[in-house]
């Protein structure tokens, strides 16, 4: 048996080949939420091993490794990127804009 090659089929080029919305990281899109459009991508999880991000939708913990989205101002910078549950993001329109936290709860 031999290798599988990952070669393009039909010999087109990188330039040539339609432009399908992926970039190195995973697949990227433009979406709008409060007035803006923001970039949204897909994260696998695997690679942030020790991380723990808090979801701004949910107001809870994304624990380490657990596949997520990350999203930001289209203009925005690295600062501006936030960590999101996949439902929560989904759900965005539906929640309040401000998520109450218990008085116990840690403020990061």
């Amino acid at each position: 048996m031999s290798p599988r090659h990952n070669r393009p089929r039909g010999g087109e080029t990188p330039d040539e080949r339609p432009h399908t919305g992926l970039d190195r990281y995973g697949l990227e899109r433009t979406e709008e939420y409060q007035g803006e459009e923001w970039k949204v991508r897909h994260v696998a999880g695997a690679r942030a091993a020790g991380k723990r991000y808090r979801c701004p939708g949910c107001d809870q913990e994304i624990p380490s490794g657990t596949p997520h989205l990350v999203a930001w101002p289209e203009y925005g910078g690295v600062d501006d990127r936030r960590h999101w549950h996949k439902a929560c993001w989904n759900a965005k329109d539906r929640r309040t804009s401000k998520v109450q936290r218990s008085r116990n709860a840690p403020k990061y």
